[in-house]
Formats: C-alpha cells, sequence, structure tokens
C-alpha cells in the first residue's frame, strides 16, 4: 500500500502551504472505496465498523451489490 508514502507527499506539497497562511483552517477528507466481489464477512464488517467509530469516522456502511 501507497497510504503513508502518498499522504506524506500530500502533507510536504499541500497542506504545509496551506497551514502556514494566517487564519487558515485546514480540513483533510479520507474515502475509502472497496469492492469485493466475494462480499464482506460479518466479523470483518463488524471489526471495521468498531475501528471506525473508534477513529471518530463520521459515516460507514457497507452496501451490497
Amino acid at each position: 500500500m501507497r497510504l503513508e508514502r502518498d499522504a506524506s507527499v500530500v502533507r510536504e506539497e499541500v497542506l504545509q502551504h496551506l497551514t502556514r497562511l494566517v487564519g487558515a483552517d485546514v480540513t483533510v477528507t479520507l474515502e475509502i472505496h472497496a469492492s469485493l466481489p466475494d462480499g464482506v464477512p460479518g466479523e470483518v464488517e463488524r471489526t471495521v465498523k468498531e475501528n471506525s467509530r473508534t477513529l471518530h469516522f463520521e459515516h460507514v456502511s457497507f452496501e451490497a451489490d
């Protein structure tokens, strides 16, 4: 996964310039989409939802295609 590397690049190349501005109020949003052809096992769904609540995600849902 490239998440750590990419997040670092976003921080260095974008966020640092915005947050240096006087009065800046910067919000970063992370959106996750996953396609799982065989669906999500109940245990995994429960774990992801619980961890997401712990991390204060605003919205978590699982949808069947």
